[in-house]
């Protein structure tokens, strides 16, 4: 996939959004600002559908009118023709291949709701671990705007895996702390206790090792043993345990 100047640099900035300690809802709205950005769109929004309730909840959006956005959480998400279509294929898909334009510019949905905030071409991502939705990416244009490209949507697949694995890292917070047992806290060395210390202080990796007088290689391999023992994979999860340490 040939990519220009500004693609790698957008790109760049989405992978290194995505690989930053957010949570779920940080990660899906910063996310979107970067993307239209990197595809030249107008909307965004993002959603998080709920199995055991059957709707999309957790919304958020970019330029789109909030009260817009509250008919369709109320309403039109039980009206909308494409978007259940769009999650069914769980990779980056354009509107107009799950309903042809013609048919979607007929249709009560794009009349009543996506035209009153103007999103005429979109394209949509959404996330799975196994059947779990994670969340998903809805990018839109304007009237004056133009569909996307193959090559856009192949620049949307190829974020999609950050993406899921930063959603799922921002899940593991949610672990509670009594899930890390005395007995995996009592297998951590010293020295991996005094850097798990540290980071419960909200200290770096760089000062740490001016804490403790370490390289920084060095702590990030007492880090990395420490989540392989207590089992968490997040800072933020590590640092609820400082006062068992």
């Amino acid at each position: 996939m040939h990519l220009t100047t500004n693609e790698q640099g957008q790109l760049a900035a989405c992978f290194a959004l995505l690989a930053q300690d957010l949570n779920e809802h940080d990660i899906r709205a910063r996310l979107g600002g970067k993307l239209l950005r990197l595809f030249r769109a107008d909307h965004f929004a993002s959603f998080v559908w709920d199995e055991a309730t059957g709707r999309f909840d957790h919304g958020l959006a970019i330029n789109m009118d909030p009260a817009n956005l509250h008919r369709y959480d109320a309403w039109y998400q039980y009206r909308d023709p494409i978007t259940f279509r769009l999650q069914q294929r769980r990779c980056a898909t354009l509107v107009s291949e799950v309903m042809p334009r013609d048919e979607l510019l007929r249709c009560e949905f794009f009349n009543d709701f996506l035209s009153v905030d103007g999103l005429h071409w979109g394209i949509n991502l959404h996330a799975f671990e196994g059947a779990q939705a994670l969340g998903d990416l809805r990018i839109w244009r304007g009237r004056s705007g133009s569909e996307f490209s193959d090559h856009e949507r192949s620049l949307l697949q190829f974020i999609e895996p950050a993406f899921a694995a930063a959603l799922r890292r921002a899940r593991d917070v949610r672990r509670p702390d009594s899930a890390v047992s005395d007995a995996a806290i009592a297998q951590l060395s010293p020295r991996e206790t005094a850097v798990a210390r540290c980071v419960g202080q909200g200290l770096t990796d760089k000062e740490i090792a001016r804490e403790l007088g370490l390289g920084l290689p060095s702590v990030r391999t007492y880090l990395q043993r420490v989540f392989d023992k207590l089992g968490v994979h997040r800072r933020t999860a590590l640092a609820r345990l400082a006062d068992r340490l």
